[in-house]
């Protein structure tokens, strides 16, 4: 019998921050496109008081990817374990574990442990693998830290808003209109210019051209989850230059009357471009508000357009 070879490695990081205040990011999977730059969405498949399977959608080289992982969640140790339920070749198996350790009130200790296995524990393979865990995981550990720090320091330039309609008409048509973005030059007076990609059904990247009402264009590039005739959910990874993160979900709830349709949007602002853009005086503020007024008047005009398309076909 062949012995199979099993690799365990550990990395850490030291984080102002209190352990358990690291632990809630870690924990709740909604905070994972704020704290790691590749993820563009996290869902619950199945979830106890202690265990948990979660869905997981990021990019990796403008690709966007998704797998099933299990969580056990210890919050007395502050620790996490996953544990991959279908590995990518050539990964055999891969799991591992978040240990949060608290060095003062404003400092902690955070470990990243992996262990894996290569398919036909292959030495070249076992070597690749090696190498994308050492990488990731410091690119992980230090976006965390990053993140984290930034949030407790900047929680003021958070913010998160929806705008929503009511239409005479179905989930699956109002849907349609959202998800074909492609068509959106004909469809949207606001959208100059469109491209997108979807090679796995139901992942998008999305790269528009939008105009404001003062006559401006911004591109933006986004990664799209689509959820049929319920939910498209998103992140920018080509911002505008008063966001440093923009996520947010097209949400149909239908009832007796027809569809509520809803636009929802999570925005940090970027305060390096406040004066560049808006001018020498202005404040955080003043920066949400425009940005508040921006995103909400396309929401608003995306969605008043669905509203007729649907009630059209109705």
């Amino acid at each position: 019998m062949v012995q199979q070879v099993t690799r365990e490695v550990e990395h850490e990081i030291t984080v102002r921050a209190d352990a358990d205040t690291i632990y809630r990011f870690l924990a709740e999977v909604e905070n994972w496109p704020r704290l790691f730059p590749p993820t563009v969405y996290v869902d619950h498949v199945e979830r106890s008081a202690d265990e948990e399977r979660i869905r997981i959608w990021a990019t990796a080289n403008d690709e966007a990817k998704n797998w099933t992982s299990r969580r056990w969640l210890n919050p007395k140790a502050r620790r996490i374990d996953f544990r991959q339920e279908v590995s990518p070749p050539p990964v055999a198996s891969m799991g591992g574990g978040w240990v949060i350790e608290p060095l003062s009130d404003k400092e902690s200790r955070v470990r990243l442990l992996h262990d894996y296995r290569a398919i036909d524990d292959d030495p070249a393979s076992l070597a690749w693998i090696d190498k994308a865990v050492d990488t990731n995981s410091r690119k992980e550990l230090g976006a965390l830290k990053e993140n984290v720090e930034t949030a407790i320091v900047t929680a003021d330039l958070l913010m998160s808003f929806t705008d929503s309609v009511e239409v005479a008409g179905s989930a699956k048509d109002v849907y349609q209109f959202i998800y074909e973005a492609d068509r959106w030059t004909e469809r949207l007076p606001h959208v100059s210019r469109v491209s997108m990609q979807e090679d796995t059904p139901g992942l998008q990247i999305l790269e528009m051209d939008t105009k404001t009402k003062d006559g401006s264009t911004h591109t933006t590039k986004s990664v799209r989850v689509c959820f049929p005739h319920q939910r498209i959910v998103y992140k920018q990874t080509t911002l505008p230059a008063l966001m440093s993160l923009h996520t947010g979900y097209w949400e149909l709830r239908e009832h007796e009357n027809g569809v509520t349709a809803i636009a929802e949007h999570t925005v940090i602002i970027n305060t390096l471009n406040v004066a560049r853009v808006l001018g020498p005086n202005a404040d955080v503020d003043q920066a949400k508000e425009f940005v508040r007024n921006a995103l909400g008047n396309n929401s608003r005009a995306t969605l008043n357009h669905a509203k007729e398309y649907a009630e059209r076909q109705s």
